[in-house]
């Protein structure tokens, strides 16, 4: 278990992104039937996108957003021959009102990643006192770093700052957002069900505003949990219209469904579907989404599913919002 810390500076013009980002997820989610929010949306998934990188890009991008003088963690776990490759960041507002909770996805580069997103054999796990059904690879990457991330959110509890624990902050933590792109996603998802179902971690619950995800597989087998069910409102899931990692894991390999709120873009807009993903059906479109991720953007544009819209920059790009700096600088 490797732990890395790092201090969020200021960032001058052409940012920030958001005058007072805090005060925008502050405001977000405070009741339970809260409808989704585009700034919260457009923060989470930059957070999401850049925790594939080293934790000073992460850093600076959050810091660009308007998240000055933050607390970032980095909490790592890589255990290649057991499948485990399991990477969460966690910012906390200069003030401590704030937590964002980021779960990496899958890194290419990663062999162990890969094969721990294939293991889909079913693990029960015990969630409010009853067996249920998950993805056992997904299960495993979050267990590896369980019990770090917890003790990292403790320390938000009581208002110290992640980056050096002896320092008291103004306040203790407000609000939790979770996020994670893809399998970072799956471990979002899971991760607040474990804390919700946790009596000993209900503090921590307490504080979860919500859940965003992007391009998130499935992870929990039918039949769902009351749980789950309980916890949808707070769960915002975003697919893009043909990302074909949504409809995983394929039918064959067990059925899975999925939890919370979906919104879909199309059209160039998102919109709340009254029906989830379903479980792929045909394994062999898995193929030929890797093939139409390849060709050329014409041959692409009439494929069903390609691979290529399930990068966490294909999300984003459709989440930035018009007329505000990207966290590159640029002006839409």
């Amino acid at each position: 278990m490797t732990y890395t810390r790092a201090k969020g500076g200021r960032c001058g013009s052409p940012f920030p992104v958001y005058e007072d980002p805090v005060t925008n997820l502050l405001a977000a989610h405070r009741g339970a039937d809260a409808e989704r929010d585009a700034t919260v949306a457009h923060i989470l998934a930059t957070g999401a996108g850049y925790a594939y990188a080293d934790i000073e890009t992460m850093a600076t991008i959050m810091s660009r957003l308007g998240l000055s003088d933050h607390s970032c963690v980095c909490v790592d776990q890589t255990i290649e021959a057991m499948y485990v490759s399991s990477t969460a960041y966690l910012v906390q507002s200069r003030c401590g009102r704030v937590v964002i909770l980021t779960y990496r996805g899958t890194d290419p580069s990663s062999l162990g990643t890969w094969l721990g997103d294939a293991d889909v054999e079913w693990d029960s796990a015990p969630l409010a006192g009853t067996a249920v059904n998950v993805h056992s690879g997904f299960y495993l990457n979050l267990r590896a770093t369980w019990v770090a991330v917890l003790q990292q959110l403790n320390l938000a509890q009581q208002g110290r700052s992640l980056v050096d624990p002896d320092m008291t902050l103004e306040h203790p933590m407000e609000a939790l957002f979770v996020t994670g792109h893809s399998l970072g996603g799956a471990l979002a998802l899971l991760f607040a069900l474990f804390v919700t179902a946790n009596p000993g971690h209900a503090g921590i619950a307490d504080k979860l505003r919500a859940v965003y995800t992007f391009g998130q597989p499935m992870a929990i087998g039918e039949p769902l949990p009351d749980i789950a069910r309980a916890l949808s409102p707070r769960i915002i899931r975003h697919v893009l219209a043909r990302d074909i990692v949504p409809s995983l894991p394929p039918a064959g390999w067990g059925r899975y469904a999925h939890t919370g709120q979906e919104y879909r873009y199309e059209d160039g807009t998102w919109h709340r579907q009254e029906q989830p993903t379903p479980q792929l059906e045909h394994i062999g479109e898995i193929s030929r989404a890797l093939l139409a991720g390849a060709a050329p953007a014409s041959r692409r544009r009439a494929s069903h599913y390609t691979l290529a819209d399930h990068g966490p920059h294909r999300y984003l790009a459709a989440l930035r919002p018009a007329g505000r700096v990207t966290e590159f600088g640029d002006r839409r």
